[in-house]
């Protein structure tokens, strides 16, 4: 019973760690295909009247997915640091794994929701310029303001990974 212990001790560490990167990658990029989705039907209107603003329908489009990037990015540096993949051999506590499992939090949460929100303002922005064509730097600007959230869960993330101490 107590070797059963001793492995599952050492097993749940690195289990934490998975977990919290499948909640970056998972929820971030949920939020990302949701907003792009929202994005997609204000294109796919547009583009029925007139199929030549596919271009400027795909900018937009385009600017949900960098949450899904953003998640993916997080648990790729959460992986590495518990020697999951890349150079491996190192050995993370209960406590380590917590503390980076935890710190892919940011990112998923921020992820999630700017990712939403930023396609409902894409949506919208490819709906001005289905009428006003010439505004798309102001288009690009108005969804580009939802990810700043995005960034700050990917920065707080990063920053909370790096403060995690492993031997």
């Amino acid at each position: 019973m107590e070797s059963v212990l001793a492995t599952m001790a050492e097993q749940l560490g690195p289990a934490l760690v998975i977990l919290g990167a499948a909640f970056a990658v998972g929820f971030a990029g949920s939020g990302s295909a949701w907003g792009i989705g929202i994005a997609n039907e204000a294109a796919a209107g547009i583009m029925t009247e007139d199929p030549k603003k596919f271009g400027y329908a795909l900018v937009l489009l385009a600017l949900p997915g960098t949450q899904g990037i953003y998640g993916l990015l997080v648990a790729f540096i959460a992986m590495l640091k518990a020697g999951l993949i890349g150079a491996g051999g190192v050995s993370i506590t209960v406590w380590q794994g917590l503390g980076i499992g935890c710190a892919c939090l940011p990112i998923a949460i921020a992820g999630f929701y700017s990712a939403i929100w930023q396609g409902k303002s894409s949506a919208a922005s490819i709906l001005m310029i289905s009428k006003r064509p010439d505004q798309i730097g102001k288009a690009v600007i108005l969804p580009a303001m939802c990810e700043t959230y995005a960034v700050f869960g990917l920065l707080m993330s990063i920053l909370m990974l790096n403060g995690i101490k492993i031997q």
